[in-house]
């Protein structure tokens, strides 16, 4: 990355606090709550210094250039801020996508979206510039969203490639895309399985027709979206979680419809697994966001 000659930073000697985090710039220490941090150094702390300094404005690419490298240093640039800026979402436990400390601003620079609260206890109110309406509004840390719940904290979960995770994502759109399908293509065999349940058939047929009606499109969607990329595909993904979940756990039964095919233990079994690929989608994407890079 090449030798950097760093100027002294007045904000060396304070002590930050933004959200659930504390940042003390003589050490590069950063706490969460009171526990430690990956600590910060170099030039990822000089990054979120500069930009906790100025909360709220615009930090360009160049003025972070001119600070971290001197004219005559011989290095990618580009490469190496990206990496750094990378490094300082990775200990905020931040996401380009979906950003609530750090936003991009393409091809110009970054932003500091958090609100900030001095080490001696001044309040700094930021007021959201235009941008992403992806951003968390400063009074609220989604992280705090779901520590109680049974869905996993987006901080606990690993990083894992980009790609890998929208392949994956990918093959379970097309699981239930083919189980929409073969319900209508084989409709007649679906209504005779159903029947067999005479005290569920009056409702339970319409239901898996309406709900394969719907949901052909929905997946061809996220379809569409693991196939090219979708920028915000996890956040689009996470809007629909709540209509998407009741969905997926009803065609977790789908299994029993093959019922005298593969058995009643198989069937089990495999309805088993289903009932927890709602829960592997989530997870597979925020893991995805994880390994994001900057745009």
């Amino acid at each position: 990355m090449g030798n950097s000659a760093l100027t002294a930073n007045p904000n060396h000697n304070r002590v930050f606090r933004f959200a659930l985090y504390e940042l003390d710039g003589s050490t590069g220490e950063l706490r969460k709550e009171g526990k430690s941090r990956p600590r910060l150094q170099g030039q990822p702390l000089e990054i979120l210094l500069e930009l906790l300094n100025r909360p709220g404005e615009l930090v360009s690419r160049e003025e972070l250039r001119q600070r971290l490298w001197p004219a005559d240093t011989f290095v990618d640039y580009d490469h190496s801020l990206n990496t750094a800026v990378n490094k300082v979402r990775e200990a905020l436990s931040d996401s380009a996508e979906n950003p609530r400390f750090i936003q991009t601003i393409p091809r110009r620079g970054y932003r500091f979206i958090g609100t900030i609260e001095a080490g001696e206890g001044t309040r700094v109110p930021v007021v959201q510039a235009e941008g992403p309406k992806t951003a968390a509004e400063p009074a609220r840390d989604p992280e705090m969203q779901n520590s109680a719940g049974l869905l996993s904290d987006p901080q606990d979960l690993p990083a894992a490639p980009r790609r890998l995770v929208r392949l994956l994502f990918l093959l379970i759109q097309a699981m239930y895309f083919s189980f929409y399908i073969a319900s209508l293509v084989s409709l007649h065999e679906t209504q005779r399985v159903v029947e067999l349940m005479p005290e569920y058939s009056k409702w339970l047929f319409p239901v898996l027709l309406v709900t394969a009606l719907v949901g052909i499109p929905v997946r061809l969607y996220l379809l569409a979206g693991a196939i090219f990329g979708y920028r915000g595909l996890t956040r689009r993904f996470l809007r629909l979680f709540p209509f998407v979940f009741p969905l997926d756990e009803l065609w977790a039964l789908s299994p029993f419809l093959i019922v005298e095919l593969i058995g009643v233990g198989l069937a089990l079994a495999a309805t088993a697994v289903l009932v927890y690929v709602p829960f592997a989608q989530r997870s597979l994407l925020l893991m995805g966001e994880g390994d994001s890079k900057v745009k």
